[in-house]
């Protein structure tokens, strides 16, 4: 997102925290009708042109929204859409993704209150690395032709009874509604919204074999010393890498594995 439409979607979040730092708002519901919103907006696509026009003033245009959406979601819900209507937006995608977003982090936010988001984050990790391991399962999930409801269900059985409801009800979103983007980016993002609940950067952490409990706290108290902030690992095994460890945090790669320094042995001779 470019300058206005950031700072937008700051104030937003921020309004998205004060609301459900609230003991007597349900996250879960709000996240569910932000979610209805998302696809109210992202099919509609003259509404949405409307409600950013920045030839219109922000109350006229908050004015509507709430008009559009009474009896349809909460009041609460309302309410905050109708301040993100106010705001100035650089492009009419760019409010549909913010409102996708702060769905996302108010279910993130339902996890946290309970004790879970630590187990969404690592629920998320998981499916991703299973989704990449079998291409018959992204096929299905990412299959044009499917329905949405089919598409549900399939993460239903996958997930249902086994997860938490919260990254079920997340992956099936996701996978019901990509918005142009790949299953893998999607869940990438996801993961990414979880660890900011913490304000921690996610590591992923790929090693030969498991780490131990020690190594793990010992890599985890590293990293943040590091880059400066609490830091989530998610862990992946993988024989090839020979021994040591690759950690990737973002688009930085941190590789202290054999089959690398082999890799740059070979390099140094060929050269």
């Amino acid at each position: 997102m470019n300058g206005a439409s950031r700072e937008a979607l700051a104030a937003a979040r921020e309004r998205l925290d004060a609301l459900t730092d609230t003991t007597s708002a349900d996250a879960a519901a709000i996240a569910g009708e932000l979610a209805a919103v998302t696809a109210l907006l992202d099919r509609e696509v003259s509404l949405r042109r409307v409600l950013t026009d920045p030839a219109q003033p922000g109350e006229a245009k908050a004015t509507l929204a709430a008009r559009l959406l009474a009896g349809q979601v909460g009041g609460d819900t309302a309410d905050l859409v109708a301040g993100m209507v106010r705001s100035r937006w650089s492009q009419s995608r760019d409010l549909v993704d913010a409102v996708e977003e702060l769905a996302s982090t108010a279910d993130l936010t339902a996890a946290q209150r309970t004790g879970g988001l630590d187990d969404v984050e690592d629920e998320l990790f998981r499916f991703g690395r299973i989704v990449g391991a079998s291409t018959e399962l992204r096929s299905a999930l990412t299959d044009k032709a499917a329905t949405g409801t089919a598409k549900a269900g399939l993460v239903r059985d996958l997930l249902g009874g086994r997860a938490n409801p919260v990254t079920e009800r997340l992956v099936a979103r996701l996978v019901t509604a990509p918005r142009g983007r790949s299953l893998e980016a999607g869940l990438e993002s996801l993961s990414k919204l979880a660890a900011a609940r913490r304000d921690r950067m996610v590591a992923v952490v790929t090693s030969a074999v498991p780490l131990s409990e020690g190594q793990k706290q010992r890599l985890g108290a590293a990293l943040a010393a590091l880059y400066g902030r609490p830091m989530h690992l998610n862990l992946d095994v993988d024989p090839q890498v020979l021994g040591g460890i690759q950690v990737r945090v973002g688009d930085e790669l941190i590789d202290g594995s054999v089959a690398s320094r082999l890799d740059e042995a070979e390099r140094r001779l060929a050269g």
